[in-house]
């Protein structure tokens, strides 16, 4: 089993608890408010597969300038 290290909060790690959070937020706010927020559900899915097919990713960009450190790619 797969397991990540949890040892400490570094880029990757952030990353995908913001992906998580905004989805569950835009999800949540379709059921409550209006059915348009799914529009932003679909953004955060479209930038999960630019991401895996790039390597590119606009959220990892901005945490790295807000000074997350990467834990993958480390030599």
């Amino acid at each position: 089993m797969y397991m990540l290290k949890t040892d400490e909060w570094y880029l990757e790690r952030l990353t995908w608890l913001i992906g998580g959070a905004f989805t569950f937020i835009s999800a949540a706010l379709a059921y409550l408010h209006s059915e348009y927020w799914l529009i932003f559900t679909a953004f955060i899915g479209f930038n999960l597969m630019v991401y895996a097919l790039t390597g590119f990713c606009l959220m990892a960009n901005i945490l790295y300038k807000l000074g997350a450190k990467p834990r993958l790619g480390r030599e």
